[in-house]
């Protein structure tokens, strides 16, 4: 490996780090509170504030997460113990399977329960299948804890983890390719609930043996904004004005490549704050983030009424500043929360948060 790979070793820990900070901060824009039905939103589709919400969330949400999967993937490359399975998946069950269940478990508990004694706007069980459901994930999205697909499929990844990393790239290409189709086409479940975890954990694989993220360290920022903005505005013409539906092939095949290019832009920008005066602050949240992207649904469904009260629902006057901030509400709540966990109940608060937050 050449010296400069290894000479930026630190560096490019910090750069994942804040990788997951900024791209798990860009997955609350996606779940921000409306206070609309979707119904309601249907009726707001092409107004100012709803056009924020979109460019929001296509922007800084869905296109934040595939650098999520390609990170795993380039991690589990360059692990050792990714190749012992047993050992391997009993880890990746503690880390993520079993912090998925438990945050399902109290989502059901909070939400609800608070919208059965407070009528609160949330879904409540109606069916031993529906609660089944919305705690291991089996075959169908939640309908509360909804980012919790990607966890769910992200441990599925990590099962196959020890058989991939011994595959040369021809396979892993073509297992690519595959994964790509099927997320264009809209096949996947219930083996994956989004066929493009498996397509970015792969990407992740390959770029690691390719010094993938080494070369884009390298390319100047500009470079790696500037396709991605293109096919976002191409994204958001076609979904805000042409009315484009997004389940078509056109479609998702657009969306994948959007999602590509953010990955790519993602990664440059976390390489730029990696040696920028935002480092520090966003390395000492980054034990919050896997805890943030478990429990932000549960604040918001909780949360977003009670502070919806002061700005106002999506087309209230002061509804874009709830909107821009809400990241960073959640976030103290999260920070707070975190906190005196970790003081009160050390062990759940590891537990909680994969093993991230721990007593000093």
């Amino acid at each position: 490996m050449p010296q400069s790979f290894i000479a930026d070793a630190p560096r490019k820990s910090a750069a994942i780090s804040i990788a997951r900070v900024i791209c798990i901060l860009g997955v609350v824009y996606v779940h921000a509170w409306t206070g609309l039905t979707g119904y309601d939103l249907q009726l707001a589709k092409g107004s100012p504030q709803e056009d924020l919400r979109w460019i929001l969330m296509d922007v800084f949400g869905r296109s934040a997460v595939p650098l999520l999967g390609l990170i795993s993937g380039w991690l589990v490359a360059s692990s050792n113990r990714t190749r012992d399975w047993p050992t391997h998946v009993a880890r990746k069950a503690r880390t993520i399977l079993l912090p998925m269940v438990l945050w399902n478990v109290l989502a059901l508990v909070l939400v609800s329960g608070t919208a059965w004694l407070l009528t609160l706007p949330a879904p409540t069980p109606h069916s031993l299948d529906w609660v089944f459901e919305e705690i291991f994930v089996a075959s169908r999205n939640p309908d509360i804890n909804v980012q919790m697909p990607f966890l769910r499929d992200l441990f599925v990844c990590m099962l196959a983890a020890p058989l991939l990393v011994r595959l040369a790239n021809p396979w892993l290409i073509a297992l690519a390719a595959i994964a790509a189709v099927c997320q264009i086409l809209g096949v996947g479940a219930p083996v994956f609930m989004r066929a493009s975890i498996p397509f970015f954990f792969v990407l992740g694989i390959l770029a690691r043996r390719g010094h993938v993220a080494d070369r884009i360290a390298a390319w100047p920022l500009v470079l790696t904004v500037l396709p991605f903005a293109g096919l976002t505005c191409l994204q958001l013409y076609s979904a805000l004005r042409l009315g484009t539906d997004p389940a078509t092939p056109e479609a998702a095949a657009l969306d994948l490549a959007v999602r590509v290019a953010a990955a790519v832009t993602y990664w440059r920008v976390a390489w730029a704050l990696s040696d920028s005066p935002a480092r520090t602050f966003l390395l000492r949240i980054e034990p919050f983030a896997f805890f943030l992207f478990c429990s932000h649904l549960i604040l918001i469904w909780l949360g977003g009424p009670v502070l919806g009260a002061l700005f106002g629902k999506l087309g209230s006057p002061l509804y874009p500043l709830y909107l821009l901030t809400q990241p960073l509400i959640v976030l103290l709540a999260v920070i707070l929360l975190g906190t005196l966990l970790v003081r009160a109940a050390p062990g759940p608060a590891r537990v909680l948060s994969g093993g991230r937050l721990t007593a000093r």
